[in-house]
């Protein structure tokens, strides 16, 4: 649907629907969040397992990043307007409906399957959408200001969350989510003009006149899977794909679901483990930002370097430390730094790689390997606290990937992907 009518500010434009897109992805950081928070009060409530929790953290994460190629290709077919207001309805409804759940089929359903499909929509793909279609300058910028968003997303909710847990159980948790996700809809609605064009302007730093890219005309499936296929042939999609694995294991995987749960092991309140995590949210909007300011300067490949062995190395050191105050602020403000640092440089390598057409959908299939690094730390982090006590191994693990990647990142060659030779 395009929205018939001139908007205010000129290219300014483009600065406005930063600002709701930066609000809904706000809002889908803290329903991706809440897992983290609701361990611990499902546990006391119904007596679930850790890791009876953690699948349903796993799956949604998991789901959350299968949906990002489909729907950065559902953007371009079906509209970004649409394809974000049904997400957000979605999310908003199932997240509600929780408030009645009795059973792990009906946690593993909302907070899983279904809440995890519509925030998949509103993730990294709706912001590399949106920065494609608004920005000719500034796009590192950009990119790192709408993934920091995610960061913000913990600062605002994490906290609260925590405090309406701590004092009520998990029933609030899940209404507040519900709401927050249900206001965002409104702005949507009536700020977001499907692309500059619907609305008689050009992306910010373009000549008057420019042209869009054109879209194939391609369906949702081949759209997304024709995409895959031809990236798939070069070795930088897979050297990509690797390194966004683990970026996805190191971060919310681990971190953002067993972080409160491994400091409640260690006799610290959730409300001051959830602190934690909104300190790094502070920190993380500040160094995300920061790299997609660094991003429009430097060499991505070398940024990318630095942050997953800086990540791998203090994953590491955690389960080392005392966990007094001073140590786990230590970490939280530098970890917080490189939490998802690596997206603008990520999708920097990705666009020059592959092309401004194809880079959203393309992109959506390397944050699905994200995700599924994610899903994959959640799950396993849950199933050897159960089996062995205790969060030591996990971390040892995922500060070692952490290496690997940034080992990794050297060997990406920049400008336009060449296909990997057959073999044989």
């Amino acid at each position: 649907m395009n929205i018939g009518i001139r908007r205010p500010l000129g290219q300014n434009y483009a600065f406005v629907v930063v600002a709701v897109i930066f609000v809904t992805l706000l809002a889908s950081a803290g329903l991706r969040s809440t897992p983290g928070v609701l361990i611990l009060p499902l546990e006391e409530a119904f007596g679930w397992s850790r890791s009876t929790t953690a699948f349903s953290a796993g799956l949604g994460i998991f789901l959350y990043g299968l949906v990002g190629p489909f729907a950065a290709a559902l953007m371009a077919s079906f509209g970004l307007r649409r394809t974000v207001l049904g997400a957000l309805a979605l999310m908003s409804a199932s997240t509600g409906a929780s408030a009645f759940m009795s059973e792990t089929w009906q946690l593993v359903l909302s907070w899983g399957v279904l809440s995890g499909i519509g925030s998949g929509a509103v993730a990294l793909v709706l912001g590399a959408t949106v920065v494609n279609r608004w920005f000719v300058k500034n796009r590192g910028l950009m990119m790192g200001l709408l993934t920091a968003s995610t960061a913000t997303g913990t600062l605002v909710f994490l906290p609260l969350l925590a405090a309406l847990a701590e004092a009520g159980g998990w029933r609030p948790v899940v209404l507040t989510v519900s709401a927050a996700t249900a206001a965002v809809i409104p702005l949507v609605w009536w700020l977001v003009p499907e692309r500059p064009a619907s609305v008689g302007l050009v992306p910010y730093g373009a000549a008057p006149g420019t042209e869009p890219p054109q879209q194939p005309a391609a369906g949702l499936l081949a759209a997304a899977f024709g995409s895959l296929k031809r990236a798939s042939r070069t070795r930088t999609f897979w050297y990509l794909f690797a390194t966004f694995w683990i970026c996805g294991f190191t971060t919310n995987g681990l971190v953002g679901t067993h972080l409160i749960a491994l400091c409640g092991d260690m006799g610290i309140p959730e409300v001051r483990a959830a602190g934690l995590l909104a300190l790094m949210g502070v920190f993380d909007l500040v160094g995300t930002t920061l790299s997609g300011w660094l991003t429009d300067r430097f060499d991505p490949r070398k940024l990318l370097f630095v942050y997953y062995g800086l990540r791998g190395l203090s994953l590491i050191y955690l389960p080392y430390s005392d966990f007094s105050l001073y140590s786990l602020s230590l970490f939280a403000v530098f970890y917080g730094l490189d939490w998802i640092a690596t997206v603008p440089p990520t999708l920097r390598l990705a666009t020059e790689a592959f092309g401004e057409r194809d880079a959203p959908v393309i992109f959506g299939w390397v944050a699905a390997g994200h995700q599924v690094g994610a899903a994959s730390a959640a799950f396993l982090g849950g199933v050897l606290r159960d089996t062995q006590g205790d969060y030591l191994g996990m971390f040892i693990l995922a500060g070692a990937t952490g290496l690997v990647a940034a080992g990794l990142s050297l060997a990406i060659r920049r400008g336009a992907a060449v296909p990997a030779p057959a073999l044989a």
